[in-house]
């Protein structure tokens, strides 16, 4: 728990923090550098810590490092891609998508040394076989999502929240039961040299935060 810190040292603190996550930014292009195991773990931790509906904690994290796993999952989602990028998205999502320069291939996932696919339990299972309920499942997971994205930047480690769609192949290649929703994969990693980031703008403060 969290005790009281005299307000300056707060206040220095909350600045740092924030100074800090404004340089994350997503990256595409990522070395093969392997990423220690410990790492992982104390930002898989840290993840685990937070909130969740009725402290029901429904998340799963599977952490590939595996080359043919990865490869496997590249294929998938690539074929998924080809429809997404050939049509199956609409022209007003790939024009919206058109500034970052993406399309159907993603070496990415077999570059990177680290694939985090995350699921929700969509529900849960009594030793009987029966259902049983789970409370704001992917707000909680999402929730555990933002914070390990925070802790990966904060180890000095870049990262891609990638979502392709539909997603039901991960429980294919990763053996996860039906009850677990696939919610995305979480790439990290370090950068490659030659890594380029596409020119974007966050919009202004005032213009997604109110006070009232």
């Amino acid at each position: 728990m969290v005790r009281g810190r005299p307000s300056d040292e707060m206040i220095a603190r909350a600045a740092a923090f924030r100074a800090e996550m404004e340089r994350r930014r997503s990256v595409r292009a990522f070395s093969d550098r392997p990423i220690p195991r410990s790492i992982i773990e104390d930002c898989l931790r840290a993840a685990v810590s937070g909130p969740s509906g009725a402290n029901q904690q429904p998340w799963r994290f599977i952490v590939v490092t595996d080359p043919e796993t990865k490869r496997r999952i590249r294929i998938a989602s690539e074929d998924v891609e080809r429809r997404f990028y050939g049509g199956g998205a609409g022209r007003a999502w790939l024009e919206a998508l058109a500034p970052l320069g993406t399309d159907a291939r993603k070496p990415f996932l077999e570059i990177a040394p680290c694939l985090i696919a995350v699921f929700a339990e969509r529900f849960g299972i009594a030793p009987d076989g029966s259902r049983t309920k789970r409370y704001y499942p992917v707000e909680s997971t999402g929730i555990a999502i933002g914070i390990l994205i925070a802790a990966l930047h904060v180890a000095g480690l870049a990262t891609l929240p990638y979502t392709p769609h539909p997603m039901g192949f991960l429980n294919r290649i990763l053996g996860r039961p039906a009850n677990e929703r696939p919610i995305l994969i979480l790439v990290a990693g370090y950068p490659a040299e030659a890594a380029k980031l596409p020119k974007i703008d966050r919009k202004p403060f005032d213009e997604v935060v109110s006070f009232v």
